[in-house]
Protein backbone atom coordinates (compact mmCIF):
# COMPACT_ATOMS: atom_id res chain seq x y z
CA UNK A 1 0.00 0.00 0.00
CA UNK A 2 1.53 3.47 -0.83
CA UNK A 3 1.03 6.08 1.41
CA UNK A 4 0.63 9.60 0.47
CA UNK A 5 2.04 12.90 1.73
CA UNK A 6 0.34 15.64 2.75
CA UNK A 7 1.41 17.92 -0.33
CA UNK A 8 1.61 14.66 -3.09
CA UNK A 9 -1.30 15.21 -5.58
CA UNK A 10 -4.17 12.42 -5.54
CA UNK A 11 -4.74 11.28 -9.16
CA UNK A 12 -8.54 10.86 -8.97
CA UNK A 13 -10.61 13.95 -9.95
CA UNK A 14 -12.82 15.74 -7.72
CA UNK A 15 -15.17 18.73 -7.69
CA UNK A 16 -15.41 18.80 -3.79
CA UNK A 17 -14.32 23.07 -3.34
CA UNK A 18 -13.37 21.92 0.43
CA UNK A 19 -10.52 19.62 -1.04
CA UNK A 20 -7.34 20.19 0.67
CA UNK A 21 -5.52 18.94 -2.93
CA UNK A 22 -7.75 19.80 -5.62
CA UNK A 23 -10.40 22.40 -4.70
CA UNK A 24 -11.32 25.80 -5.30
CA UNK A 25 -11.17 26.99 -1.60
CA UNK A 26 -8.56 24.49 -0.72
CA UNK A 27 -8.50 24.05 2.67
CA UNK A 28 -5.27 24.32 5.05
CA UNK A 29 -4.19 21.63 7.08
CA UNK A 30 -2.95 23.28 10.55
CA UNK A 31 -3.17 21.99 13.97
CA UNK A 32 -3.67 19.39 15.35
CA UNK A 33 -4.01 15.59 13.66
CA UNK A 34 -5.87 12.80 15.12
CA UNK A 35 -6.01 9.19 14.07
CA UNK A 36 -9.00 7.04 15.12
CA UNK A 37 -11.57 4.30 13.85
CA UNK A 38 -14.23 4.98 11.67
CA UNK A 39 -17.88 4.90 13.45
CA UNK A 40 -19.73 6.40 11.13
CA UNK A 41 -19.96 7.62 7.76
CA UNK A 42 -21.86 9.98 5.68
CA UNK A 43 -22.18 11.69 2.61
CA UNK A 44 -19.51 14.46 3.04
CA UNK A 45 -18.40 13.34 6.52
CA UNK A 46 -17.26 10.89 8.73
CA UNK A 47 -17.47 10.22 12.36
CA UNK A 48 -14.12 8.79 13.94
CA UNK A 49 -13.40 7.67 17.64
CA UNK A 50 -10.78 7.42 19.52
CA UNK A 51 -9.61 6.93 23.05
CA UNK A 52 -7.47 9.08 26.03
CA UNK A 53 -6.49 9.26 29.02
CA UNK A 54 -7.56 11.15 31.20
CA UNK A 55 -6.21 11.78 34.97
CA UNK A 56 -8.94 11.73 38.00
CA UNK A 57 -6.68 14.06 40.79
CA UNK A 58 -8.53 12.57 43.86
CA UNK A 59 -7.95 9.27 43.25
CA UNK A 60 -4.26 10.06 41.78
CA UNK A 61 -5.49 7.70 38.58
CA UNK A 62 -5.96 7.29 35.33
CA UNK A 63 -9.64 6.46 33.14
CA UNK A 64 -10.15 5.80 29.44
CA UNK A 65 -12.19 8.19 27.64
CA UNK A 66 -13.52 8.20 24.15
CA UNK A 67 -13.75 11.25 22.05
CA UNK A 68 -15.89 11.30 18.57
CA UNK A 69 -14.84 13.66 16.03
CA UNK A 70 -16.93 14.78 12.67
CA UNK A 71 -14.57 15.22 9.95
CA UNK A 72 -15.15 16.10 6.27
CA UNK A 73 -14.99 13.18 3.74
CA UNK A 74 -13.61 14.83 0.19
CA UNK A 75 -14.83 13.53 -3.23
CA UNK A 76 -11.48 12.23 -4.11
CA UNK A 77 -11.29 9.91 -1.19
CA UNK A 78 -15.02 8.58 -0.30
CA UNK A 79 -14.23 5.26 -2.47
CA UNK A 80 -11.19 4.77 -0.11
CA UNK A 81 -12.62 5.07 3.49
CA UNK A 82 -15.00 2.53 4.61
CA UNK A 83 -16.23 1.84 8.18
CA UNK A 84 -13.81 0.31 10.60
CA UNK A 85 -10.76 1.89 8.93
CA UNK A 86 -8.15 3.75 10.91
CA UNK A 87 -7.52 7.01 9.46
CA UNK A 88 -5.90 10.47 9.90
CA UNK A 89 -7.57 13.27 10.20
CA UNK A 90 -6.03 17.03 10.50
CA UNK A 91 -7.70 19.98 11.56
CA UNK A 92 -8.58 23.24 9.34
CA UNK A 93 -10.65 26.22 10.03
CA UNK A 94 -14.66 25.32 10.82
CA UNK A 95 -16.54 24.16 7.66
CA UNK A 96 -19.50 23.70 9.40
CA UNK A 97 -21.23 24.28 12.89
CA UNK A 98 -19.94 19.97 13.62
CA UNK A 99 -16.92 19.68 11.31
CA UNK A 100 -13.31 21.48 12.09
CA UNK A 101 -11.54 18.88 10.09
CA UNK A 102 -10.87 17.27 7.16
CA UNK A 103 -9.29 13.52 6.26
CA UNK A 104 -5.95 13.68 5.40
CA UNK A 105 -4.99 9.69 4.70
CA UNK A 106 -5.72 6.02 5.32
CA UNK A 107 -4.08 4.51 8.25
CA UNK A 108 -4.72 1.54 8.10
CA UNK A 109 -7.72 -0.74 6.48
CA UNK A 110 -10.39 -2.50 8.28
CA UNK A 111 -9.23 -6.49 8.74
CA UNK A 112 -10.52 -8.39 6.17
CA UNK A 113 -10.73 -5.89 3.40
CA UNK A 114 -7.97 -5.78 0.52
Amino acid sequence: MERKEKNEVREVECSDRFCPWHGKDKLKLRGRVFEGEVVKKLPGRVAIVFERMFKLPKYERYEKRRTKIYARLTDCMKNEVELGDRIEIAETRPISKMIHCVVSKVVRKKEGRE
